[in-house]
């Protein structure tokens, strides 16, 4: 199996404008092409496109606006981790052989139809995100005694965070009294512990190691993955203060690379809601079971950017087919060391999560120097 590295990342601003998706996705491929050496439009063997807006022969569409011939191209939609999902694919077709270099690229508007499932709806579950976001809290809350303002801690850290990040969606901090003040969603929830949809996109450049030689000096090394997806329905969940796919594919992310929790020098985690980082952060092994608060409080206390340094869902904003490819735009950046104020100093091993629905289905990526 050939070995697959990242060699170009590209990222719009996240916002709410009236810019249509397809010239979202121009923009995020756009300095691909302008800031890599060698790169031409027929370099590229494979187009995927990672979106949960209903747009037919999509990837097609953004192969002709952006002069791309490629052999492949199709969508992927999997909700919040189209982007993850869409990369993983393009891994396949170049690890196989199948292909040398793949351009992937995601995005979505503030209004996509996957902020709300047709499957929930029909079914007679909850009808918003915001429910099973408060229902793995007060499971947490049950079991490990974590308080609103444990929940509060993350949201403080995360949007401090994206003060430093320029494509962010929020552009401004916020206290801990903003957070615990601001509006009630649910008894356990408030409006602050939410990530935002908004528009996006983001890009990468994969390819096989042959092919980096003639884009770049300093390839990222895809060498960890694991997916797993339980169910449709996060009720399937066993332990609502736990997330059992996350679980499931992290470990397969590890042993993949052969690394451990401790081996991760910077982590870019799937913080739909606050409740989300802390319970990752115990399923992936940063810390143990019921102390994912007290790692966030640390991380707050000593300014420590380890953890989501771009500012996360929270902070940065959740264009949900963006949201992975973003992600791993901000660990690739972080071990090329051009992270600017957010760099994690001497980061050399990275890793990304991303999930959908209450983490019925997660995927996380295992990068290195």
């Amino acid at each position: 199996m050939k070995k697959v590295a990242i060699v170009a990342v590209g990222i719009t601003k996240f916002n709410k404008s009236e810019k249509p998706l397809e010239s979202l996705m121009l923009s995020s491929i756009r300095p691909i092409f302008e800031n890599t050496r060698n790169l031409e439009q027929d370099d590229i063997d494979v187009l995927l496109t990672s979106t949960n807006a209903n747009r037919n022969y999509l990837a097609n569409i953004i192969s002709e606006l952006s002069g791309i011939k490629p052999r492949i191209s199709h969508s992927v939609e999997s909700l919040c981790n189209s982007g993850t999902n869409s990369l993983v694919s393009a891994y396949a077709y170049v690890s196989s052989g199948l292909a040398d270099v793949a351009l992937v690229v995601g995005a979505d508007k503030s209004d996509n139809p996957g902020l709300v499932l047709n499957w929930d709806m029909s079914r007679g579950e909850y009808r918003h995100p915001i429910f099973w976001s408060s229902m793995f809290t007060s499971a947490h809350m049950r079991k490990y005694g974590t308080t609103l303002e444990d929940l509060a801690y993350v949201s403080v850290k995360n949007h401090r965070n994206a003060l430093d990040n320029p494509h962010a969606y929020f552009e401004k901090p916020f206290s801990l009294d903003d957070v615990m003040r601001s509006k009630n969603l649910t008894e356990n929830l408030r409006l602050l512990d939410c990530s935002m949809p908004c528009d996006g996109a983001a890009s990468v450049l994969v390819c096989s190691e042959e092919k980096a030689k003639k884009f770049t000096d300093m390839p990222i090394w895809i060498s960890g993955i694991g997916q797993k997806t339980i169910s449709a329905s996060f009720t399937k969940n066993n332990d609502l203060a736990s997330m059992e796919s996350t679980k499931s594919a992290v470990g397969d992310a590890y042993r993949m690379s052969n690394k451990t929790a401790c081996d991760i020098d910077v982590v870019e985690l799937h913080d739909a809601f606050s409740i989300c980082e802390i319970i990752e952060l115990e399923d992936m092994g940063f810390c143990r079971n019921g102390h994912g608060s007290k790692l966030v409080r640390d991380l707050h206390d000593t300014n420590n950017k380890k953890v989501n340094p771009r500012g996360g869902l929270i902070g940065a904003g959740h264009p949900l087919g963006a949201t992975g490819i973003a992600q791993v735009v901000e660990i690739h950046q972080q071990l090329s060391g051009k992270a600017g104020k957010r760099q994690v100093d001497g980061a050399q091993t990275g890793l990304v999560h991303n999930m959908s629905a209450g983490s019925t289905s997660s995927t996380v990526l295992v990068l290195e120097v």
